[in-house]
């Protein structure tokens, strides 16, 4: 069995294991990471072989920590990660690589239609008729999209909403408010087979997913990192939130996942405080005293238009995995507008918890 896995802000790990009699046999770990003395890495391997298959990651990492040389030196490598790749090797997951990766960018559409969009792509992505797919959000409209759990009168200024003509949507995935308009928001969505982050717990799947975007906005200069459980963050503060959602296949078998992310590239801060209600025990967690402090743009700190961002983004993904253009299907379309009309779109479904 083969595994993968990129630490975050690291290096790649490669594992390859056999399972005999319930236990890790013929352990090799490799990769481009560095480490130090030479003897580490066998060290490693006897650290693995002949642990309990069914061991988790956080048990395969304590096993390597306890048989490393003293002075051990990892550069782009956590035991952590090479437990990750061991589980993903054992559970056949794939890697970004082995898809046909398809984008869809299409023109501005209300704020039910992308919540419609992103339960019908991965929907189909789950049942094999959809590669995966890149979709890049463009927003007709402004608005406030609430989590899927979140109470809407404990998160939303209904008077501020009104004034300001600003849409208020559920998304199918948990998580925070996110206030976004029209030129000032970055949004994207992955839908992905959940082969992909086979072996993953559901925080290393965030990072795993968004480590792309990290490289993206490094190349543009930005020194960006996954803050747990959701955040993307830099030195100037959070500049996304991230959320998921796990879709279960036809017939209960293997599905897909949607992982989506808003990213500011520009805010009214004043707006967006007369439409949330933050409350001050969210900002007092962040150590800030202003809801305006929290989320630092991209506009200030790429210094280049939106679009610029979005397709250094894009051409990004593209030459780490491929990506060829596509657009939603007729039949899509048609799914998720009747979907806007009757669930996303409806009181009920926005109101679900009050």
């Amino acid at each position: 069995m083969h595994g993968e896995y990129k630490v975050p802000g690291g290096k790649l790990v490669v594992v390859d294991v056999e399972v005999e009699d319930g236990a890790l046999r013929h352990v090799r770990v490799a990769g481009d990471f560095f480490l130090e003395p030479d003897e580490a890495l066998d060290a490693v391997n006897r650290a693995l072989e002949g642990a309990p298959a069914d061991t988790d990651a956080a048990g395969l990492a304590a096993r390597i920590d306890a048989g490393l040389p003293e002075g051990t030196v990892m550069y782009g490598l956590t035991s952590e990660g090479v437990g990750v790749a061991v589980r993903r090797a054992l559970a056949h997951a794939t890697d970004w690589t082995d898809y046909d990766w398809q984008l869809v960018h299409d023109g501005p559409q209300s704020p039910a239609l992308h919540m419609a969009l992103d339960e019908v792509l991965t929907a189909e992505v789950a049942a094999g008729r959809r590669p995966p797919t890149l979709r890049v959000w463009e927003w007709a409209a402004p608005a406030v999209i609430i989590g899927s759990f979140q109470s809407l009168r404990n998160e939303v200024d209904p008077e501020g909403a009104a004034r300001h003509g600003v849409a208020v949507v559920r998304r199918i995935s948990g998580g925070g408010a996110m206030f976004v308009e029209p030129g000032n928001t970055i949004t994207y969505s992955l839908s992905v087979p959940e082969a992909l982050v086979q072996g993953l717990s559901f925080q290393d799947s965030y990072a795993y997913l968004d480590d792309w975007v990290l490289g993206a906005l490094g190349d543009m200069g930005i020194r960006a990192w996954y803050q747990p459980l959701n955040d993307i963050a830099t030195d100037q503060g959070k500049i996304a939130g991230a959320a998921q959602k796990r879709v279960v296949g036809p017939g209960g078998g293997p599905g897909a996942v949607l992982h989506h992310v808003t990213m500011s590239y520009d805010i009214d801060a004043d707006k967006m405080v007369e439409v949330l209600r933050i409350g001050r025990e969210k900002l007092s967690d962040k150590g800030i005293r202003s809801a305006k402090k929290r989320v630092d743009p991209l506009r200030r700190q790429t210094g280049l238009p939106r679009e610029a961002v979005i397709a250094r983004m894009v051409e990004s993904f593209r030459a780490r995995y491929g990506l060829t253009a596509g657009k939603a299907t007729d039949e899509e379309l048609a799914l998720a507008r009747e979907l806007a009309r009757t669930k996303f779109g409806s009181e009920q479904w926005t109101a679900r918890v009050p």
